[in-house]
């Protein structure tokens, strides 16, 4: 047990207190949106710790809570078969930019995170919603999953520009839901491989994501209540604002 709470030991009480705050909130969004866990957890442990220590924190809940999204739906199969040009761009363009960026730790790492989180939630609150040709399709997955692989690589933030992307192939909402579970995946397997790689990601790192699962998937089950309570539409404007105000923050003060 000594082993599993060393890194809350050394980080102290108020540190231990944003960890556990952060994924609980993670957890409560993707609860009742289906995603937003790695997102929330970088932008607001990026104020605190370098962000390759918010990702290696966040590896395990994102993995557990995306594989419980991937698992329902019964449409993996077909996922599968339209959508593997994109993942397996996805975990090369992720292997290309740990060898070829990296999560530094310098100013130049926050600073990425927080553009990464600014551009998401602006194309969340203004992009408009559009529908891709087929032929479109067979190009730019593969392009959308080597920049999202890049990306992933030097900020730990895996939807730019994957979900715009998924959110314009005409899914049903059980499709696309399971289609997003499916790319987080491969993204947090690919961002994990990267980060043991480099050395980032060991049995200390491990231990310390494992406790952070718990109040992620507390806060999950709390999100899936609240959907049945709140305008899902509002409370998405208002995790962009705030992902916004966050990546901006981030960006600026880097």
């Amino acid at each position: 047990m000594t082993t599993f709470l060393a890194f809350y030991q050394n980080a102290g009480p108020a540190l231990t207190v944003l960890v556990v705050g952060t994924f609980l909130l993670a957890g409560t969004v993707k609860g009742v949106i289906g995603l937003g866990l790695p997102t929330v957890a970088m932008g607001l442990l990026g104020l605190a710790m370098l962000p390759a220590q918010a990702a290696a924190l966040l590896i395990v809940p994102s993995m557990v809570t995306n594989l419980w999204q991937l698992a329902f739906g019964g449409h993996l199969s077909d996922l599968l078969k339209r959508l593997w040009p994109m993942l397996l761009l996805i975990f090369l363009g992720t292997g290309l930019g740990t060898l070829w960026l990296g999560m530094d730790g310098g100013h130049g790492a926050v600073r990425a995170l927080g553009g990464a989180l600014l551009v998401y939630a602006l194309s969340g609150l203004f992009l408009p919603t559009f529908k891709l040709k087929p032929a479109t399709e067979r190009w730019l997955g593969p392009l959308c999953g080597l920049i999202t692989g890049v990306i992933t690589s030097a900020t730990g933030v895996f939807v730019i520009p994957a979900v715009p992307y998924l959110q314009a192939l005409g899914l049903s909402r059980d499709q696309l839901v399971q289609a997003l579970g499916l790319s987080f995946t491969v993204s947090t397997l690919a961002l994990a491989a990267g980060m043991a790689w480099r050395g980032t990601l060991g049995g200390g790192e491990i231990n310390a994501s494992l406790l952070a699962l718990l109040p992620a998937l507390l806060g999950m089950w709390l999100g899936q209540l609240l959907r049945q309570r709140i305008s899902a539409g509002l409370f998405k404007r208002v995790f962009f604002v705030g992902m916004a105000l966050l990546g901006g923050h981030l960006l600026i003060g880097g």
